[in-house]
């Protein structure tokens, strides 16, 4: 599940959990504050137009792709699939965000290091947000500070493992440009 994890004893009686112990997403919509802002990420128009030009970048090299812009907890600001893009690629791109949330490094750096840590593919496998480190998700940053997420999926359909991150700094730079 993708959202927010509440403590089984926080569950009110008779709320459903599915078969792996996990709130429903009912359940965890219930339990939620209901005027909770999301986190500090990129304006609407920004994400919007970040993301477009990820998928047009993907686009001209033949992919058909997902773009997720987030805020800083890996909560979707804007979620584009290019036309084409398989449903799959759109919660591949969740995962992603997920861990440059967790981790405040680029997706694909984590994917790196868990190749020689044990204990770190280990700990994505048991994050239900996470499972497989992937690359393709990337922090956006002001200074040193992260102001949000991009995330790109479907681009390794090609054959090319890299396509996803180059895509997603086309975004990234988009963000991080000056005025936005």
């Amino acid at each position: 599940m993708l959202g927010l994890m509440l403590p089984l004893s926080l569950l009110p009686a008779g709320q459903a959990l599915a078969d792996d112990g996990v709130p429903s997403l009912a359940t965890t919509i219930a339990q939620m504050p209901k005027n909770l802002p999301r986190a500090e990420g990129p304006p609407l128009d920004a994400a919007i137009a970040a993301a477009r030009k990820a998928v047009a970048a993907c686009a001209a090299r033949g992919s058909k792709v997902s773009v997720l812009v987030a805020d800083v907890v890996g909560k979707p600001v804007v979620l584009l699939s290019g036309e084409g893009a398989g449903v799959r690629s759109q919660l591949i791109a969740q995962t992603k965000a997920n861990i440059v949330a967790r981790f405040h490094e680029a997706s694909g750096l984590v994917a790196s290091r868990a190749q020689s840590d044990p204990a770190l593919v280990a700990q994505a496998a048991a994050d239900p947000g996470i499972g497989l480190l992937r690359g393709g998700g990337l922090p956006v940053r002001r200074g040193a500070a992260m102001i949000g997420i991009v995330a790109v999926s479907g681009g390794g359909l090609t054959g090319d493992l890299t396509l996803d991150e180059t895509c997603a700094r086309v975004a990234v730079a988009d963000l991080e440009a000056p005025g936005k």
